[in-house]
């Protein structure tokens, strides 16, 4: 039995004319109570309750997601500059010498002229002190106690 909305020669557009065209009708009520009832629990499923904890990545994109999104393409060429910084610190960056291990002990030569030119620079400055290493320590024979006595005795 075919009735009027479902005859077979008629097009997409008609069928839409004639579903317009009818009148709307209200839901059961007793539908309605199950239809709230299922959304609530749809609802309650897709959003964790504040208790629930989340992991620290997921809040932490949650927290900053607000901030960033505004402008993320500003914040993407900003990030995009410090890592070219960070290249280009990093490429340029020397290792440090070993000095300790290249280096060889100065001649004698050497050790003399650079006492020569810190006498010279404490004239100028004029402070000339010789530093302890420098002075020469006068030696004095001093009587042992063995010959102590014999001296005194």
């Amino acid at each position: 039995m075919m009735n009027e909305e479902t005859k077979p020669g008629m097009n997409a557009d008609e069928f839409e004319k004639r579903l317009q065209r009818q009148p709307l009708r209200q839901a059961p009520c007793e539908w309605r109570s199950e239809i709230l009832a299922a959304a609530r629990d749809a609802q309650t499923s897709r959003h964790p309750s504040p208790t629930t904890r989340r992991p620290f990545l997921s809040t932490l994109n949650y927290q900053l997601s607000p901030f960033f999104w505004p402008h993320p393409k500003a914040w993407a060429g900003l990030a995009a500059v410090w890592i070219l910084i960070f290249m280009v610190n990093f490429s340029m960056h020397e290792p440090s010498p070993m000095m300790a291990k290249k280096s060889a002990p100065p001649s004698p030569e050497v050790i003399v002229e650079l006492k020569k030119q810190q006498r010279m620079f404490a004239e100028l400055v004029g402070s000339y002190e010789t530093p302890d290493v420098d002075r020469r320590k006068m030696f004095s024979p001093r009587p042992r106690s063995g010959r102590a006595e014999i001296l005194v005795a």
